[in-house]
């Protein structure tokens, strides 16, 4: 069964939720990155917070991207979702372990460490929006709500969860989001903090098999509420030959001829998914002439020199 975000709004159009069910996700992640039981809940967490605060893109090519940069083992987190329901990510220290904590949880406020989460929506305008805030916990839902209520005045509750099995791989994973609305009364917020109040974790909900759909109808139990839309999600990195390719001409001249003169060969590994791509001498040697004409080129419009 595939991954699928579902969204909804009370009727009263006070309180705004989504959830997903990232399983299938996260343990893509996991495949790719090898990552530790520690690391993959951090990264897995990231990479469902990611798809949740995608959602509302709607611009073609749009992307959200998530940054935890902490003075943790773990390095910085990253994940990137667009608005087709695609998300992607790594984790810079894949392999960390720790202990488990007293109450054997995974460690991942440890793993993580103390810094900043970044937001940046770029929705394909001359400057993206970029927000930042500091991590409180690195527990990364903490960190999510902080984020909305201090950056953009929202009112959030947000709960991730990642299961890791015993062989390492998923067992389940996912989480909602919950927004208060300009207008919400104190007695809907009341009701809806009660409510969250006595929740068990997400993944101790996933467990008993429920669905993005059915999540958002436990947490939100006795709010009249219309759900709007539910659509697959998944990692898709999307990384090409043709990418790579432009991300070396993009390197300049200099760099390209670096390379050549150094190594008579490139290989880049894309971050993402891991796949290598290996540019031989003479598909450097024809970048190296393409960036060289284009920095002519560039030359001649701005200065109207051709030398």
């Amino acid at each position: 069964m595939s991954d699928i975000l579902t969204k909804a709004i009370t009727r009263d159009g006070f309180l705004k939720a989504s959830a997903v069910v990232s399983t299938d996700t996260v343990n893509q992640a996991h495949l790719f990155h090898q990552t530790s039981p520690v690391a993959s809940a951090a990264l897995g967490r990231l990479l469902t917070a990611a798809l949740l605060m995608a959602d509302p893109l709607k611009e073609k090519d749009a992307t959200l991207t998530l940054q935890v940069r902490g003075d943790g083992p773990l390095g910085m987190i990253a994940a990137v979702a667009d608005s087709s329901g695609g998300v992607k990510g790594y984790a810079a220290n894949p392999a960390v372990d720790l202990p488990l904590k007293p109450n054997g949880k995974l460690d991942v406020g440890t793993a993580v460490g103390r810094g900043t989460l970044s937001v940046i929506r770029d929705l394909r305008l001359k400057e993206p929006y970029i927000g930042q805030t500091p991590l409180q916990t690195g527990e990364i839902g903490d960190d999510l709500a902080y984020y909305f209520m201090q950056s953009e005045q929202i009112p959030t509750a947000a709960a991730l969860g990642v299961l890791v099995d015993r062989d390492f791989s998923i067992a389940c994973a996912g989480g909602f989001l919950i927004q208060v609305m300009p207008g919400c009364d104190e007695k809907t917020l009341s009701k809806l903090e009660n409510s969250i109040k006595g929740l068990n974790g997400v993944t101790d909900l996933l467990q008993k098999g429920m669905d993005s759909r059915e999540l958002l109808s436990y947490v939100m139990l006795g709010f009249d509420m219309e759900f709007l839309d539910s659509y697959p999600v998944a990692y898709r990195c999307g990384c090409s030959r043709e990418r790579m390719e432009r991300a070396i001409f993009s390197l300049g001249e200099q760099e390209i001829r670096s390379m050549i003169e150094e190594q008579g060969q490139a290989e880049i590994t894309c971050q993402f998914c891991g796949t290598s791509y290996l540019f031989n001498r003479t598909e450097l040697e024809t970048l190296y002439e393409k960036a060289r004409k284009h920095k002519i080129e560039r030359k001649i419009k701005y200065t109207g020199e051709k030398g």
